[in-house]
C-alpha cells in the first residue's frame, strides 16, 4: 500500500484525528466554528498585470453573501475566439472553504490557464448553517446568473453554448446534482448549454461501508470519522446516508433527468483515484450511468489520495490535461 494512505496506529485518538483533519467545534446550536482560518487570495482584475489569469469577484445573491469569482485566460484578450466556460464548485466537505480560498484560487487560475477556458467559481453557502440543498440552490441560482449576466468578460470571452459544470470532492457532488437539476430546465437557462459534467473525486456515501471505506477507515487525508460528520453537518436533519444527496445510486434506475441529458447530449466524466475511500462508489457510479446509456468518461488512477491534485502541481498537470481532452471533445467548431 502507499504511503499516500497508510493507516494511522490504533493508539490515535479519534477526537484529536477528527479535529486535526477537520478543523471545526460543532457548537450546541447546530452551528460550527471554523477553527483555521484558510489563506485567501484576492481577485485581480487589472489587465497590466503579469499574471497570465485575470481574476474578479461579481456578487451573485448578497441576500446570501454569495459570488462568483471569474478567471480569464489573458490569451483570451488577444483572440477572437471565444473560450469554453466551466462552471466550477469546490471541495471542502460543504463545510469549509470558498471561492476566494488560496488552494482553490490556484487552482482554477492554473486550469483556466492550461485548459483554456473561462471559470465561474461559485462561492456557496457553507453547512451546517445551510444544508443541503442550499449549495444546490445556490448553484442553479448561478447557471441562470451566469446566463442573464451582461458582465463583459462573460459577453466578450465565454461561449455560453459550450458549457461544463464542474467539481470536486463535495463540489463533485454539487455539480452532479446542479447538472440534474440543469437538464431538467435546459430550455429556461438557454443560451447557456450544459455540455458536459466534470465529477472530481465527488463525494458520496451510503448506510453500508464499501470495500475501499473499511480498506481506508484510518486514511490519512479523508477518514472515516471525517467522512461522517461531513454528512452529519451537511444533510437535511433526519436523512439517513441512503438519501439522494449522498446516494445517487440508490435512487433506482428511472431518471427524467437523466432521460433528459441523454437528449442533450451531455457527457459525464468521474475522476477518482484507488487511495481514495470513495473509489468503490466512483467506480459503481460510472456502471449505473453506463446502465442508463449515459456517455460516460473513467479516469481512475492507481495509489494517490484524496485531493492529491491540489497540492501536487503534477497531478493537477495530469487533469488538467484530460479535462482538457474532455471539453474539446465536447466543444462545437464553427
Amino acid at each position: 500500500m502507499s504511503s499516500d494512505h497508510q493507516t494511522t496506529t490504533a493508539s490515535s485518538d479519534p477526537k484529536s484525528k477528527l479535529f486535526n483533519e477537520f478543523p471545526i467545534i460543532v457548537n450546541p446550536d447546530g452551528t460550527v466554528t471554523r477553527v483555521s482560518q484558510f489563506p485567501s487570495t484576492a481577485a485581480s482584475p487589472d489587465p497590466s498585470s503579469s499574471s497570465p489569469v485575470l481574476t474578479k469577484d461579481l456578487a451573485l445573491n448578497p441576500l446570501h453573501n454569495t459570488f462568483v469569482r471569474l478567471f480569464l485566460p489573458r490569451h483570451a484578450l488577444y483572440n477572437s475566439a471565444k473560450l469554453p466556460i466551466v462552471v466550477y464548485f469546490h471541495g471542502g466537505g460543504f463545510i469549509l472553504f470558498s471561492a476566494a480560498s488560496t488552494i482553490f484560487h490556484n487552482f482554477c487560475g492554473e486550469m483556466a490557464v492550461h485548459v483554456g477556458v473561462v471559470i465561474a467559481s461559485v462561492d456557496y453557502r457553507l453547512a451546517p448553517e445551510h444544508r443541503l440543498p442550499a449549495a444546490y440552490d445556490d448553484a442553479m441560482e448561478a447557471l441562470h446568473w451566469i446566463k442573464d449576466s451582461r458582465d463583459e468578460w462573460l459577453t466578450n470571452f465565454a461561449d455560453l453554448s459550450n458549457c461544463f459544470i464542474a467539481g470536486d470532492s463535495a463540489g463533485g457532488n454539487i455539480a452532479y446534482h446542479a447538472g440534474l437539476r440543469a437538464a431538467a430546465v435546459a430550455d429556461d437557462l438557454l443560451p447557456l448549454k450544459i455540455k458536459g459534467l466534470v465529477l472530481d473525486e465527488p463525494g458520496f456515501t451510503g448506510s453500508e461501508r464499501t470495500e475501499s471505506e473499511l480498506r481506508l477507515a484510518n486514511d490519512a487525508h479523508l477518514p472515516t470519522i471525517v467522512i461522517d460528520l461531513i454528512w452529519e453537518l451537511s444533510l437535511p436533519k433526519g436523512a439517513d446516508r441512503d438519501h439522494e444527496y449522498c446516494n445517487p445510486t440508490a435512487e433506482g434506475e428511472s431518471s427524467p433527468s437523466w432521460d433528459k441529458i441523454r437528449s442533450l447530449g451531455c457527457r459525464v466524466m468521474v475522476v477518482g483515484c484507488d487511495g481514495d475511500p470513495m473509489i468503490v462508489r466512483h467506480v459503481a457510479l460510472v456502471e449505473w450511468l453506463k446502465k442508463m446509456g449515459v456517455e460516460v468518461v473513467a479516469h481512475f488512477d492507481a495509489g494517490g489520495h484524496h485531493a492529491l491534485k491540489l497540492k501536487d502541481p503534477n497531478r493537477a498537470k495530469e487533469y488538467y490535461v484530460i479535462l482538457k481532452k474532455f471539453v474539446e471533445s465536447r466543444t462545437i467548431k464553427l
